[in-house]
């Protein structure tokens, strides 16, 4: 559980970077862009192993009762969460309904998964990316952030939601080779 609960930790610590006014500009001032961005991106790696490994780890120590209609809803949620993480990266109009999809992907992904698990290692992992999400979103809202009003063609849309889709069958077909829990 330590090192769940510690590459957690070092993980949001690493993204909260970003929402601290001036501590990002200041260390590019310092490292430059590149040696930053690679020293972010070192750390997060590292930080999602330890994750990854610590979740594997850990003990199942029952923390609550999920709802017997939860695991229903978690794979509903995860496509959307894949949706909105797709759309992060690929230009489509879900930028014009929220300025943060990486962000509400990630945190619809969270709960889908809460509703699922109710161990301690899963509240955890999925209770803190959750939290993480909701004030990394908060923070960029502080600082400006706002939809898109750029209107794009209607395939962007399919396109975000064909690879979405098709990353999420994935997933489902693979949960058990790659995180070690078979769906059942």
């Amino acid at each position: 559980m330590t090192l769940l609960i510690a590459g957690m930790m070092l993980f949001i610590a690493i993204h909260l970077v970003p929402t601290v006014t001036g501590l990002r500009v200041a260390l590019v001032g310092r490292l430059g862009e590149l040696p930053y961005k690679g020293a972010f991106a070192l750390i997060s790696a590292v930080a999602f192993a330890m994750i990854v490994m610590g979740k594997g780890q850990a003990p199942v120590i029952d923390a609550w009762t999920p709802p017997g209609w939860g695991r229903a809803l978690t794979a509903p949620l995860v496509l959307m969460a894949f949706i909105l993480l797709i759309a992060a990266y690929l230009p489509s109009n879900l930028r014009r309904l929220t300025p943060h999809p990486m962000l509400g992907g990630v945190l619809v992904w969270a709960i889908g998964h809460l509703l699922a698990n109710g161990d301690q290692a899963s509240l955890i992992l999925f209770g803190g990316f959750a939290v993480y999400s909701i004030i990394a979103i908060a923070s960029a809202n502080r600082r400006g952030a706002e939809r898109s009003t750029l209107k794009r063609a209607w395939y962007w849309d399919l396109l975000v939601v064909l690879v979405a889709t098709g990353l999420w069958t994935a997933v489902l077909i693979y949960h058990g080779s790659l995180f070690g829990v078979p769906l059942r």
